[in-house]
């Protein structure tokens, strides 16, 4: 292990500062972005009724936030993998699975709110946190791995 760390230095380094800016993406995530759900769905939602928000900022804050997390995350895997095809393929993910899930936020948003609430919680979650790197980063790696045998 210290030796796979010596031999990689830069990729630890560099890994560190993209999971770290990961992280502070989340720890000042009430100062970057206008979310009126993050204290709402903190707080006893089941019975509350929805704060009020304006949906064109919502939008363009929620997307924002998650290509912000997709490029952070496309640098964590060139810099893991050193692959652009993996990251071309992971492009193509991101877009098609942020657009699905902006798509559907607002869908269940505008006509299936108060009774959806767990459903809009998972989407806005998958929306606002980098969760699609915890999936590609091992299904990479054991594509790489299972190449090599």
């Amino acid at each position: 292990m210290l030796e796979f760390l010596k031999n990689n230095k830069s990729k630890v380094i560099y890994s560190s500062i993209l999971i770290l800016l990961l992280v502070l993406i989340r720890v000042f995530e009430n100062q970057l972005f206008y979310d009126p759900f993050l204290n709402y769905f903190k707080s006893e939602y089941a019975n509350s009724p929805f704060p009020k928000f304006n949906i064109f900022k919502l939008f363009f804050s929620l997307g924002f936030r998650f290509y912000l997390n997709m490029i952070i995350s496309l640098g964590l895997l060139y810099v893991l993998f050193d692959d652009r095809k993996i990251v071309k393929f992971s492009i193509f993910l991101f877009m098609v699975l942020g657009s699905i899930l902006l798509i559907s936020f607002f869908f269940v948003l505008t006509f299936f709110a108060e009774e959806s609430k767990m459903t809009l919680f998972y989407i806005r979650r998958f929306l606002i946190q980098p969760i699609f790197i915890l999936l590609f980063i091992p299904a990479f790696y054991y594509q790489k791995i299972t190449k090599q045998d």
